[in-house]
């Protein structure tokens, strides 16, 4: 994928002002949605003049390409920084749902964004879904291997499996129902991750 022209800071003061055009954009394209936001609106909410947002992004497409891969990034450190230490396959998708789902509750744009990504940039769409599943892939190999997961499905494809749910749960109850899943419908998604890939292959097995 190539990436959009937008200019990194070299200074804590650039820095600091990129950051907030593109907290600003997320709240805009969550509310507005990507035709709907204007710039005027980004710069309003950032608190800096229309023309500075120039000087971060050539144009609105880029800045959302920029929002995409920043909340791609911030979900992925939220999730690690939780299952740090944490060992056990299983364990650490349970403590991975519940950082995903934490995350999704304070950032509702994951959903919004990326979605309307897939019709305003379909590269940084697809590379948003492709950063996730190669990350996830590599971890659960290492742990069939490691004998803590059955290895009857492939390690791609479990990623995307693993990841349907978590995006369609996450969208039911933290979009559709205002909070997380209660604790009993968490414990059921566990109860049936744990039972479709807990299980190591049986002796002998391929």
């Amino acid at each position: 994928m190539t990436e959009a022209p937008t200019h990194e800071p070299t200074t804590d003061r650039g820095r600091a002002t990129k950051q907030a055009l593109l907290e600003a954009a997320e709240q805009v394209f969550l509310e507005e949605s990507y035709d709907r936001a204007s710039v005027a609106e980004i710069t309003r909410r950032a608190g800096v003049a229309q023309g500075t947002f120039y000087l971060y992004f050539p144009d609105k497409k880029a800045a959302f390409g920029d929002l995409v891969r920043k909340l791609n990034r911030d979900m992925r450190r939220h999730i690690a920084a939780a299952v740090a230490g944490v060992t056990d396959r299983i364990e650490m998708e349970r403590v991975g749902f519940r950082a995903f789902f934490d995350y999704i509750t304070e950032h509702h744009s994951v959903y919004r964004v990326v979605r309307e990504a897939e019709f305003v940039d379909v590269d940084v769409y697809n590379w948003h879904y492709r950063t996730l599943v190669d990350g996830y892939r590599k971890g659960l190999a290492a742990a069939a291997e490691q004998g803590q997961i059955c290895r009857d499905i492939a390690p791609e494809t479990l990623a995307w499996i693993l990841m349907g749910i978590a995006e369609f749960q996450g969208g039911h109850w933290i979009i559709g129902q205002g909070a997380p899943p209660p604790d009993d419908v968490f414990d059921q998604i566990m109860l049936f991750i744990e039972r479709g890939v807990g299980r190591p292959s049986p002796a002998g097995a391929a």
